[in-house]
């Protein structure tokens, strides 16, 4: 999933946007995949979501973070299928029961698990987190100190995951096969690989608090921001959207 949640600069109209209006229709769009309960419905969120992935320009984006997620969807679509032991049995094994509402129920938590996921990673890759930081302080009034936690921790994400990939590599190149299926042995492979990741994220801790000291971090205020964030005819537009979607949601269920 590298590169997956970076910036990608653009000029396209979910670039111009309001961070705002690209948060909420995010977390719209997560409100309705979560109500509904139809197939088709959480399909044309998923079709959606990669639509807005084409308009923006980060169809490769969306398209790692689809296949970032594919281990996972398995995973849950396995656990879903065993456990569930509701419904007719397609068939039987050792005493385990795999049935149509197994199936069906695992289908649509892998569906609701896209769909809300998608949303929040696409938003990522459109917007500035400074500019996303500026409409949090501006417009929603939360403390600068609270917005720059949250902008600087998924700000690291990615550095850690390059990190990761780094000291992986590194390991490779000394001879560490790491491409083992053995997940076990994956687990104890990959242990000893934390710690390095761990001393090098508490350096950037480090260093990323000195650096925000120098530059008057404690004196910041509301005040303080240079750019301040309007909404236009094409937030009202999303927002409306967003709604749409919602509502459509709740009637599909009736």
């Amino acid at each position: 999933m590298r590169g997956v949640l970076d910036y990608v600069p653009g000029n396209t109209i979910l670039h111009r946007l309001d961070p705002r209006t690209k948060l909420l229709i995010s977390l719209m769009i997560c409100i309705a995949a979560f109500i509904s309960d139809s197939e088709i419905f959480l399909l044309g969120l998923l079709a959606l979501n990669l639509l807005f992935a084409f308009i923006g320009g980060v169809t490769a984006q969306a398209l790692r973070m689809l296949k970032g997620l594919s281990k996972a969807c398995v995973f849950m679509f396995i656990l879903q299928v065993l456990f569930i032991q509701q419904g007719e049995p397609y068939f039987s094994f050792i005493g385990i029961h795999i049935t149509d509402y197994g199936v069906r129920t695992a289908y649509m938590v892998i569906l609701r698990l896209l769909d809300a996921t998608l949303p929040l990673s696409l938003m990522l890759t459109v917007t500035r987190l400074t500019d996303l930081s500026n409409a949090l302080v501006v417009h929603w009034h939360l403390p600068y100190q609270y917005a720059f936690t949250v902008t600087t921790a998924l700000h690291f994400i990615p550095v850690f995951f390059n990190d990761m990939q780094a000291i992986t590599e590194a390991q490779i190149a000394r001879g560490v096969s790491l491409d083992t299926r053995n997940p076990i042995k994956k687990i104890k492979l990959m242990i000893p690989m934390s710690v390095p990741l761990l001393v090098s994220s508490v350096k950037k801790t480090e260093q990323e608090a000195i650096a925000v000291e120098l530059r008057g971090f404690n004196l910041r205020t509301r005040a303080s921001t240079y750019k301040v964030p309007h909404m236009h005819a094409a937030d009202a537009a999303a927002l409306l959207l967003g709604a749409v979607l919602i509502a459509a949601a709740v009637l599909l269920n009736r």
